[in-house]
């Protein structure tokens, strides 16, 4: 069991009143890991060779999801990214935006699953199991596109091109995959496989990262943000519709539900942010010049990229083993899965911010798209 106090010595050690009663107060668990995280944001950011932590406050950039916002505020996002309506480059914000319309797209999603599911269980009708699991798989990586999609301050990439990468990048990215894994099969997921699984799936996507960078050529570092976590959502939804389907052939309709349900949460830490961390480092080492064999090599990307590689790898290893299969024990794995998946989540939100520690006009200010004032 982890103390939250502070460590004690080996021997006895003089030390003043105060300090003695403030070294028997328990440390706050939400400033413990906070100070874990920034000097995790610390060692990170000197590795694309900036100095200092980032302290991002969560809660200012989430402040508009609890407010009322009209129907007229939907349709100006949604319309955005056109050639009509991306702002000019002077205009764009020197503060995080703000995003809300990924909670309400959640909560579509969530009743669409709701009413799904009283037809597939309530009625027992089997036509709806294929558009619950579908739904289900779907809801929470879809919404975090539309965050990831949201934080764009650029406003320069629009829904429609959004949705051809999340649906045919995907895709795509399961191909490619695939491919890797026929060349390097992995048959029991032992810690060297885990390591395999992470090259080979992080590659896999990628390669239709790399595609569509090329293609749509993107300057700015939130641009490779949100292509990244397009490709991450697409091939995060896809593979748990095909795990949901799988279980639920194999062990009933408890199992399917289960899965969708454990997949869910564990998007919104895993493959989305693992991608659009490499997204966001190949477009920080493009700049402006369209995409090229050299930037693969850069090191400022290769480091960011080993990064997602190595939180796949340990997400995947068998960390922790069990030898009898009661439900104490079953209680007990799930609890530390889940411990170990707030933590990674975390962890990824930071490296995420990294890519640009300081505003999204900050990059462009660097590559000289704006006049510093």
């Amino acid at each position: 069991m982890l103390s939250l106090r502070h460590g004690s010595q080996a021997g006895p050690i003089e030390s003043p009143p105060q300090a003695a009663a403030l070294d028997q107060q328990p440390v706050r668990l939400q400033d413990q890991v906070k100070g874990t995280f920034l000097q995790a944001t610390e060692k990170v950011n000197q590795l694309v060779g900036e100095e200092g932590r980032i302290d991002v406050h969560l809660k200012e950039v989430s402040s508009s999801v609890f407010q009322k916002h009209t129907k007229a505020e939907g349709d100006l996002l949604f319309i955005s990214g056109t050639q009509t309506t991306t702002p000019n480059e002077r205009e764009i914000s020197t503060t995080w935006p703000k995003p809300w319309l990924f909670s309400r797209v959640f909560i579509w999603c969530a009743v669409t699953f709701i009413f799904l599911y009283i037809c597939a269980v309530t009625f027992e009708n089997i036509n709806a199991i294929p558009g619950l699991i579908m739904v289900g798989s779907f809801a929470v990586p879809f919404s975090l596109l539309i965050l990831f999609w949201e934080m764009n301050a650029p406003r320069n990439i629009s829904i429609y091109e959004v949705a051809k990468m999340f649906f045919v990048g995907g895709a795509a990215s399961l191909v490619t995959t695939m491919f890797l894994y026929s060349i390097f099969p992995v048959y029991q997921l032992g810690f060297s496989d885990a390591v395999i699984v992470g090259v080979v799936e992080e590659v896999g996507k990628l390669a239709i990262i790399i595609y569509f960078i090329k293609t749509n050529n993107p300057k700015y570092i939130l641009n490779g943000l949100l292509i990244g976590a397009t490709i991450g959502a697409g091939f995060a939804a896809f593979e748990s519709a095909g795990y949901a389907y799988r279980f639920g052939l194999m062990y009933g309709e408890d199992a399917m539900m289960s899965v969708i349900f454990l997949r869910g949460w564990m998007a919104i830490g895993i493959h989305v942010v693992w991608s659009a961390i490499a997204g966001a480092a190949l477009v920080s080492v493009k700049g402006i010049p369209p995409l090229a064999s050299d930037h693969l090599l850069d090191a400022k990307f290769l480091k960011l990229f080993a990064v997602s590689i190595i939180l796949h790898a340990v997400w995947d290893m068998p960390l922790y083993m069990w030898h009898h299969a009661s439900s104490r024990r079953h209680r007990c794995k799930d609890q530390a899965q889940l411990l170990w998946w707030l933590k990674s989540c975390l962890i990824n939100i930071r490296l995420v911010l990294v890519a640009d520690r300081r505003a999204p006009c900050a990059f462009l200010l660097k590559r000289g798209c704006l006049n510093s004032p």
